[in-house]
């Protein structure tokens, strides 16, 4: 169900969390353009999300984006600093090959381990 203020969504209708076995799971679901108000509501609500437990082993799941802009992958990059300097796990699953030319173009795929499905990451992300 998206919530409306105006006509911006919320942030929480742009991920959803959820606990798999010992792996906390992030599942973005992001339209092909987002507009920066909405975009700083996600990255303030994702990052407040990773803080309660950023040693944790966390999953990305990209399914349901079809398209990262400059601020997205800024926010992946973000999102893995704060992982890292916990020494948490980040896994991410679920790229389009379309998502991971864009990651090539970047070279950020050498940032982050990526497996195939939600079930391969959320067993790397299990094994800490």
């Amino acid at each position: 169900m998206n919530v409306l203020v105006g006509n911006a969504r919320m942030a929480n209708d742009l991920f959803r969390l959820s606990d798999e076995g010992s792996a906390k799971v992030i599942a973005l679901s992001l339209p092909v353009a987002i507009d920066s108000s909405e975009f700083d509501r996600l990255n303030e609500s994702v990052l407040e999300t990773l803080g309660k437990d950023p040693g944790a082993g966390w999953v990305l799941d990209l399914t349901h984006v079809a398209y990262m802009g400059s601020a997205v992958l800024g926010l992946m990059v973000n999102i893995r600093q704060v992982v890292r300097q916990a020494q948490g796990t980040l896994i991410l699953c679920g790229m389009s090959e379309r998502l991971m030319r864009i990651f090539e173009t970047c070279c950020m795929e050498r940032l982050f381990k990526i497996v195939p499905s939600r079930a391969d990451a959320v067993r790397h992300a299990s094994r800490r």
